[in-house]
This record gives C-alpha cells, sequence and structure tokens, in this order.
C-alpha cells in the first residue's frame, strides 16, 4: 500500500499564530502516528515561519514511523540533515520567502548539483527524493543524478482534476511509467486531497509514498485528525 506522510507544517503555523506551544508540534506528530500515518514530514524554512530548527531536533528522536525533511538543499539544510539523519530528504528548489512549493527542479541544469547532494546524501544513511515535475527530460535527469526517488508536484493535476481527470492525469502516468524504468521510486505530494486522492493513486504505477499536509489538516478540523488520517488511508489501499 502506499504510504502516507503527513506534513505538520499547518501545525506549526497555528502554533506560531499565538507565540506559544498550543498545539504542539511533537504531540500532533505522534497522535497522528498513533491515528495510522505511515511517516511525518516537515519543510523547516530559512525564516521559520511554520517549522522550526528546534521542532526537527524534537521530532527526530520520537518519530517511529519514517522522518521526512524538505527544503532547499543550503549549507545549513545540509548541516541539519547531517545532525538528524532522517529516514528521507526531499529537496526542493524553493527560493527564500516563497509562499509554498510550486515548481520542480530543473534536474538538467542543475545536475551536477544534485549528483553531488545525492552521493552526499547516500553517504549518511539518507534516502534522497527530488521534487520534479513531470517533463520527462527532468525525470530522466534525475536518474543521472544517482537520487533515490522522486517526488511528483501534483498542483498541476489539482487544479485541472476538475476539468478533466483523464487529461489532468495522463503525464503523470507518463511521467511515473518513465521513472519506474530507470529504477526510481515515486513519491508524490501537493494539492492532494479527499477529492482526488484515489484516483491519482489508482493511475499511477509504483506510487510509494504520498505526503499531505494542507488539505488533511483542513479536512481534520470538521472530520477530527483520527478520523481524517484514516480516511486518507483508505484511499490508498491497493
Amino acid at each position: 500500500m502506499t504510504k502516507l506522510s503527513v506534513n505538520v507544517n499547518k501545525i506549526a503555523t497555528l502554533r506560531n499564530a499565538r507565540g506559544e506551544d498550543t498545539p504542539n508540534v511533537v504531540k500532533v506528530a505522534l497522535d497522528c502516528e498513533r491515528f495510522g500515518a505511515d511517516g511525518i514530514t516537515v519543510h523547516p524554512r530559512p525564516d521559520e515561519r511554520h517549522i522550526t530548527r528546534q521542532d526537527v531536533l524534537d521530532l527526530a528522536p520520537v518519530v517511529t514511523t519514517e522522518f521526512n525533511i524538505e527544503g532547499y538543499p543550503n549549507e545549513r539544510f545540509m548541516e541539519l540533515i547531517d545532525e538528524v539523519r532522517p529516514a528521507q530528504a526531499t529537496l526542493v528548489p524553493d527560493p527564500p520567502g516563497v509562499l509554498t512549493s510550486n515548481a520542480g527542479w530543473n534536474t538538467r541544469e542543475h545536475q551536477d548539483m544534485l549528483t553531488e547532494l545525492a552521493v552526499e546524501l547516500k553517504g549518511k544513511g539518507v534516502r534522497s527524493s527530488i521534487f520534479v515535475d513531470t517533463d520527462l527530460k527532468n525525470i530522466e535527469y534525475a536518474a543521472k543524478c544517482g537520487v533515490d526517488r522522486i517526488e511528483l508536484y501534483t498542483g498541476p493535476f489539482a487544479a485541472d482534476y476538475l476539468k478533466d481527470p483523464e487529461m489532468a492525469i495522463k503525464p503523470y502516468a507518463e511521467a511515473a511509467r518513465l521513472a519506474l524504468e530507470y529504477g526510481l521510486g515515486i513519491n508524490a505530494g501537493h494539492d492532494l486531497s479527499l477529492d482526488n486522492l484515489k484516483y491519482f493513486k489508482q493511475r499511477i504505477p509504483g506510487l510509494l509514498e504520498v505526503s499531505i499536509g494542507h488539505a488533511l489538516i483542513s479536512d481534520a478540523l470538521y472530520f477530527g485528525l483520527e478520523n481524517t488520517i484514516q480516511q486518507y488511508k483508505r484511499l490508498l489501499k491497493d
């Protein structure tokens, strides 16, 4: 079954709004695991507007599922990866100050850097994943970089899904098939929801993991966190 990694950034956003410690990020992450999440994702940003470096350090010793840290691979980020040694590091091409990840790597342009990072992560015992779009050239060069996995940026799929599901999924299915031919593992994330997740899962071969935060936490306001996680898990069953 495809694994569900819950991104807890929005929990940190809510906490930071009051400058206190409610809701507690560590407690929510552990509850997510208890309720069935297969992993916990965080994306610390330079301005620490949601997840902070301290959050990452607090989560690292207590997360018992897969800990996935996303971020732009600058020196500070890679030092954090070295200190924490999560199960997976997902590298995203976010410039400083961007609101949310909204584009994948140009893997051909950044091949040398991504190759060096893949080697570095392998040496630390950390699985490497890079955020990419469905451009087949980017899939090809992701493989040449030697990374373990790609994470398909699913924002365009979610935007087009209600208009034409078949056309929305087509480039993702093609990209996934090519990734499998190259021996890449496949993750996916961004704007996946209760409305579109099952359709996506059923049509993407080899989908190993989805990382979901904003939609899942928003749904939890209505359905409760445990019930929401179980709903998402049911959609990911084979």
